[in-house]
């Protein structure tokens, strides 16, 4: 399970970077903790960290899932594209906000992917 553990690391670390671009933009914008607005490049850097936690709630446990019960690689695969999607996704967001559908979608047909397939498999396998 090592390609899948690698993964979530990696995503785990994309968020943990992300929080650090809000941390910047509060300190560029004066927005002080707990104030979630302000300046729009600080909203959108709070977003894009905000909704990236959002997703890694359903992300991780897909990926294990899918990990355990169809195959790792492939998984650890779909969670590569998972992470980029959520990079061109904060390029877009930040950027403007309404050109980051690519990057969602890409993220989420990797997301439910992972998600429905690891679902099947668990079935097949518990059959």
């Amino acid at each position: 399970m090592e390609p899948i553990a690698i993964v979530t690391v990696l995503a785990l670390l994309q968020a943990f970077a992300f929080s650090f671009l809000v941390g910047k933009q509060r300190v560029k914008h004066g927005v002080k903790a707990p104030a979630i607005t302000g300046e729009a490049e600080f909203e959108r850097a709070f977003r894009v960290h905000q909704n990236t936690v959002e997703q890694l709630i359903i992300f991780i446990p897909a990926l294990w899932l899918f990990g355990t019960y169809v195959h790792q690689l492939i998984g650890a695969g779909l969670g590569v594209v998972f992470i980029v999607a959520r990079f061109i996704y904060r390029n877009g967001y930040i950027n403007e906000p309404r050109s980051r559908g690519k990057g969602f979608g890409l993220g989420a047909l990797a997301m439910m992917t992972l998600l429905i397939g690891g679902l099947i498999g668990a079935v097949l396998s518990w059959l």
